[in-house]
């Protein structure tokens, strides 16, 4: 395979491995902990999952970002 090809798929599944990661890590804390869900009241826990759930998906999307921001589509230099 052509490095450029081979650079590009690597790109694909880091990518793809960091944002299943994010939701992994997210949806055990929501989930499996009950952050995400409100019962009676708003507690405190569930404001701080708020914000780091939004906050992690901020700094997910800097990420990315940066990683993508280099990109050069394949073109065919015949």
């Amino acid at each position: 395979m052509e490095p450029e090809v081979t650079a590009f798929l690597i790109k694909i599944v880091q990518s793809i491995s960091m944002v299943m990661l994010w939701m992994l890590v997210n949806m055990t804390i929501g989930i499996y902990y009950g952050l995400a869900f409100v019962e009676n009241d708003i507690t405190l826990s569930n404001v701080l999952y708020g914000i780091f759930l939004i906050a992690s998906f901020v700094f997910l999307f800097i990420y990315l970002k940066r990683k993508w921001k280099d990109f050069k589509e394949l073109t065919d230099h015949s």
